[in-house]
């Protein structure tokens, strides 16, 4: 293990071949949610992986039986409290979406299980994206009471059309690995089993092919996301609005309290 990837705290790093790095979200007793050290290292580790010349492809995926549940709920409730803290978060969550996008390397999700959240931000980001049959995945905003920010405007509509994006994204209805591969949010759905298998198969492949060739391909492909920047950028400026009102108080006070959320009723904006 070079320098480079020493001193992550909430991320593990391997090589499981030749050129390819293998990123795991580390915290398992928590499902590999994500709090404010995680979020963070998750953001930014992107850009030491486009610098590096020693890797050809990454793979990211969850420790232990998850992929992650997303964001840690003292984070989420920090946010609430916190105006600094948020306007933190804001821009980590924007740096996030824009330094997968922007890494230079392909990259590869294998989802293992729940992913929901930031993990799921970086799940569907990948360039390619193999879940487990029994994994899914969550879009929780509307939920907690928040707009869908983090990646949901960026690439929602791209992978699965307007139709789709609205009525999960509204409705936070759970996808199964399945479903989601039949609707086009993710590459491949496996079998449990062949998941690891199936995710080196694809690496090797990628870290074997011709570099340039690959990487200009997905800045070419990814043009279509960039200009997309405008609409991400308004859905999450609106997400982080939405903690500082009563609605993303009593989302994060019902899932703390595993309760249907009663959100106030009112003239929406």
């Amino acid at each position: 293990m070079t320098e480079r990837y020493q001193g992550y705290r909430r991320l593990k790093f391997d090589y499981p071949a030749e050129r390819i790095l293998r990123i795991t979200m580390s915290r398992p007793e928590r499902l590999n949610a994500l709090d404010a050290i995680g979020h963070r290292e998750l953001t930014y580790v992107w850009r030491e992986i486009d610098d590096d010349t020693e890797i050809d492809c990454v793979i990211l995926t969850g420790e232990g039986r998850a992929f992650s549940a997303g964001g840690d709920f003292e984070m989420v409730e920090t946010n609430i409290n916190d105006y600094q803290a948020l306007v933190t978060t804001w821009k980590e969550a924007r740096d996030l979406v824009y330094n997968i996008i922007n890494c230079g390397k392909p990259t590869i999700s294998s989802i293992n299980g729940v992913a929901v959240g930031a993990g799921l931000v970086a799940g569907l980001l990948c360039d390619i994206s193999i879940a487990a049959k029994s994994a899914f995945v969550t879009d929780g905003h509307t939920r907690l009471g928040v707009a869908a920010g983090d990646h949901a405007a960026i690439v929602w509509p791209l992978l699965c059309g307007m139709a789709k994006a609205k009525y999960y994204l509204m409705t936070c209805d759970r996808l199964s690995a399945e479903e989601a591969e039949r609707i086009g949010l993710i590459s491949l759905c496996v079998e449990d089993d062949e998941l690891e298998g199936r995710t080196m198969e694809v690496a090797r492949k990628l870290a074997d092919g011709a570099p340039n060739a690959i990487r200009w391909t997905k800045y070419a492909l990814n043009n279509w996301l960039r200009m997309a920047g405008p609409i991400y950028d308004t859905s999450t400026a609106l997400e982080m609005l939405g903690f500082l009102g009563p609605e993303g108080r009593e989302g994060l006070d019902a899932l703390v309290e595993k309760r249907a959320p009663d959100f106030p009723k009112g003239s929406p904006v």
